[in-house]
């Protein structure tokens, strides 16, 4: 089987989503070709030199409708025999995204891929596209449907994780995402992003609020209490599904959760026939990926689960894993990982997450990613692994191996 490998990885900043964030008033097609553009001129790549662009983005309504992919080449300087899959998995699909450019590269399905994603969440607003899973009421009865935040509730009431212990998570995210842009560790990674006369419009995420502490929190009231409590009433939904809940303790709201930002990032994946024919060394090999289904209700599980996958399909154990990226889309997601796993929370998104800058849905997957590797260049370790949650119910896993 051939080997797949990662020769770049490159992200926008995350722009507020919002009318009046930085990146508000490009459109997805316009910072996904952006996002191209970068990788092309990075890497000196010629004519047709991938055999596709794999990109990711959930709310495919509107301006992120269509074969966004194809619309994204088109308006790059790519090669216009270079075609496009869109692609939707949820949080994971940059991720995903990565994943399946990886296994067309083992089966040896063409050399080369640009995988990565996008999400303009100021511009497509999330839900706008109307899932099925929340608007047809069989299925919705069928699956105890909940929005994501009872969901995160429900893992914290389940596996006894108090307010505080989410909001210090939150507080230690934007401590150590404020250090690593301080550091300057994101910089082989980040593009600045410019306007059509070449003027900056953002070159760091812009939706970190470091100065971020206990007390500050505390004063913030939970988001999803009202929903669950009072109307239309989730939780009761909830216990029907988990009868041993006996109530569901709010404790997310705006400060733990993941931010609503607008974002994207891109890969390289190619064979090593590739880059010995462009020239280009590559700085990991993808060696496992790996995705599955959880139940849909509590849905936020699937981190655990698709990581013992992934380790089981790589004949790894936990303790082989140097580093790990867990997106933080709510503060239970990565406390009920490092309880699962007993695995110490220095090794845990040591960058700070989405928590602290924001999770643009279509491209976190690939993000963490790339993350994950300038982490592991950076410290001199070598393997991590890098996970989501997902909505509805799955989780997804990549394992890199630092070169």
């Amino acid at each position: 089987m051939t080997e797949a490998y990662i020769y770049d990885a490159l992200r926008s900043p995350r722009g507020k989503g919002r009318p009046e964030g930085a990146l508000h008033e490009l459109t997805s097609v316009a910072l996904s070709a952006k996002l191209l553009n970068a990788v092309k001129e990075r890497n000196g790549l010629d004519g047709p030199a991938v055999e596709d662009v794999i990109w990711g983005n959930v709310t495919q309504v509107g301006e992120q409708g269509g074969c966004l992919a194809r619309s994204a080449v088109l308006l790059s300087d790519l090669d216009e025999r270079i075609p496009g899959l869109s692609i939707n998995r949820f949080c994971a699909s940059g991720m995903e995204a990565v994943n399946l450019a990886a296994n067309q590269v083992r089966a040896g399905a063409g050399e080369a891929y640009i995988a990565g994603g996008v999400e303009m969440m100021g511009r497509v607003a999330m839900g706008s596209d109307g899932a099925a899973i929340a608007v047809d009421p069989s299925l919705a009865m069928k699956t105890y449907f909940v929005p994501q935040g009872i969901s995160a509730d429900m893992i914290a009431t389940q596996y006894g994780f108090s307010r505080d212990d989410a909001d210090a998570l939150a507080v230690e995210s934007q401590r150590r995402a404020a250090a690593a842009w301080a550091e300057g560790r994101f910089d082989r990674s980040v593009i600045e992003i410019r306007d059509q006369n070449g003027l900056p419009i953002l070159s760091r995420d812009e939706y970190m609020r470091p100065g971020t502490d206990m007390q500050s929190l505390g004063a913030l009231k939970p988001a999803f209490k009202d929903m669950g409590e009072v109307m239309p009433g989730f939780d009761k939904v909830a216990m029907m599904k988990y009868p041993h809940l006996e109530r569901i303790e709010h404790i997310h709201h705006a400060g733990n959760s993941s931010g609503i930002v607008d974002g994207g990032a891109a890969l390289l994946i190619g064979s090593k026939a590739f880059g010995e024919r462009h020239g280009l060394t590559p700085r990991a090999r993808i060696r496992a990926t790996a995705k599955i289904g959880t139940d849909p209700t509590i849905m936020l599980t699937g981190p655990v689960p698709v990581t013992e996958k992934i380790l089981r399909d790589a004949g790894m154990q936990v303790s082989d894993i140097d580093l790990f990226e867990v997106n933080e889309a709510f503060a239970s997601v990565v406390l009920r990982f490092q309880q699962a796993f007993d695995v110490d929370p220095g090794i845990v998104n040591v960058n700070g997450g989405a928590i602290a800058m924001g999770h643009p849905l279509g491209a976190t997957g690939a993000i963490i990613i790339g993350t994950l590797l300038d982490e592991l260049e950076r410290s001199g370790k070598g393997v991590g692994l890098a996970t989501l949650c997902i909505a509805s119910g799955m989780g997804a896993a990549t394992i890199i191996e630092r070169l």
